[in-house]
């Protein structure tokens, strides 16, 4: 955009080039008309004078060709008329993008210094995939060589699922994580971005993050294992002895709250051992499963859970297609989106259970008109232990793993949970399931979903 300032001085310039030109050419005319004064030859010596400024500037345009194929440092040559002012300025443009010029490679061999001293691979791929450069810990990491110049990176990765990931991100994104191709003891994870047709390749060795990750997941396993025992025999004990008829009265509110406490401690553990059972299985056995049997499975076992709140709970079934999936995990994982619902839901309130067929696939669907959710909250719901009000979840007995087992249990099943919700007008959990989800009803499992079987939770947040 030109600035007033710009127009300013662009003024001046095209004044000052028309000046020197123009003073110039009057003193040729002035001369001749004096030399035609003197000898009396006027038309013939303004002629002469004209020939002479045309003959003038010629030699002044050689000069100025001659220098602007110089190189660009070589000074202005002294002209007079307006290729002098042009000269001039030219010079003082090109010492400036010179220096702009220097400026911008000595940014660029920074950049480049600093990309070959990283420690992740940075790769440059060209429009067609081909390997354009790469830093020193690309080379290593990817056994790479010179001749590699120009070779397609699938050539080089020969993971499927890099391939897939590469084909479909179109915004940098998190990424995708991977046992190397050429050492299974190493973790890699690939992020790909793009600018312009070009993209931009960077590897990160996670071995040790991974290495991690497994003993997190090993010691939470394996604590909650150990403790499993010792709450088991400490509710028994309790229990039986709740149920003697000659306790004393000033221990029956201690054995209360004591089995209430076990009770919630065991829900933590089978919580924390389902989240280790899922994030250790990878990928579990699907079949395609009845929806309808599921969803009036879920249905049931949340309307006993729903005889001390009393809301009216309804179950909306408006397609008859079915599910591959995970029925055990699956069934864990919408009732827990239900038992929540039920939880958050004053008293009295209405939760519509809905199973619905859309152009871009099937959503199951839990509305309820609760509490609500704040929107800083929303993103941070399926964290482990993350509670929206810790106060209110120690009161209905939540651990704060139940969307936590929604999150892993829907990753599985390759969806995501979506939550609509606003603060004193109730909130929606959905989940839009893709058409290659999606199985005919006469595939469905005949094989019934025993209620014992069912891996249940229904902790909030």
């Amino acid at each position: 955009m030109m600035t007033p300032l710009n127009n300013k001085r662009r003024s001046a310039y095209r004044y000052k080039l028309l000046w020197a030109d123009i003073r110039w050419l009057l003193f040729w005319l002035s001369g001749g008309v004096a030399l035609g004064f003197y000898t009396s030859y006027t038309l013939e010596s303004i002629i002469a004078a004209l020939l002479s400024y045309s003959l003038w500037r010629m030699y002044t345009v050689q000069r100025f060709n001659i220098w602007i194929n110089k190189p660009v440092n070589t000074p202005s040559p002294d002209m007079l008329g307006g290729l002098s002012v042009v000269a001039s300025q030219l010079y003082q443009n090109r010492k400036q993008e010179r220096l702009t010029q220097q400026k911008l490679m000595g940014l660029v061999r920074k950049i480049r210094s600093s990309l070959l001293s990283l420690q992740d691979a940075v790769i440059l791929l060209n429009d067609t995939d081909g390997l354009e450069w790469w830093n020193q810990a690309a080379e290593d990491m990817l056994a790479l060589q010179s001749d590699d110049q120009g070779n397609s990176i699938f050539n080089l990765i020969t993971v499927p699922e890099f391939r897939q990931y590469y084909e479909t991100t179109a915004s940098p994104n998190n990424g995708i994580h991977m046992v190397s191709w050429l050492n299974p003891g190493r973790y890699l994870k690939c992020e790909v971005t793009h600018f312009g047709g070009e993209k931009m390749l960077i590897i990160y060795d996670v071995t040790r993050l991974q290495h991690l990750e497994q003993m997190r997941q090993d010691f939470v396993a394996n604590v909650s294992h150990e403790l499993r025992t010792p709450l088991t025999v400490l509710m028994g004990y309790l229990e039986t002895f709740s149920d003697q008829p000659d306790i004393a009265p000033q221990w029956q509110r201690g054995f209360k709250l004591m089995t209430q406490q076990t009770a919630r401690m065991n829900s933590i553990v089978n919580d924390l051992l389902l989240l280790s059972r899922l994030e250790n299985e990878e990928k579990p056995t699907l079949i395609c499963i009845d929806m309808n049997r599921l969803l009036t499975q879920v249905f049931d076992d949340a309307s006993i859970y729903n005889k001390e709140y009393e809301h009216h709970i309804s179950l909306q079934v408006d397609t008859d297609s079915n599910l591959y999936g995970a029925e055990l995990y699956l069934n864990s994982a919408l009732l827990n989106l239900v038992v929540n619902a039920i939880k958050y839901t004053p008293k009295g309130g209405n939760i519509v259970i809905s199973w619905t067929e859309t152009e871009k696939g099937c959503v199951f669907a839990v509305t309820d008109d609760g509490i609500g959710i704040a929107s800083h909250h929303i993103a941070r719901l399926t964290e482990r232990f993350y509670r929206v009000d810790s106060g209110r979840s120690r009161a209905t007995g939540g651990t704060g793993l139940g969307l936590a087992i929604v999150k892993h249990v829907l990753y599985q099943h390759q969806v995501t949970l979506n939550v609509e919700s606003e603060e004193g007008q109730g909130s929606t959990f959905s989940i839009l399931f893709a058409p290659a989800s999606i199985c005919a009803p006469d595939q469905a499992s005949t094989v019934p979903l025993l209620h014992s079987d069912a891996i249940t939770n229904s902790e909030n947040p």
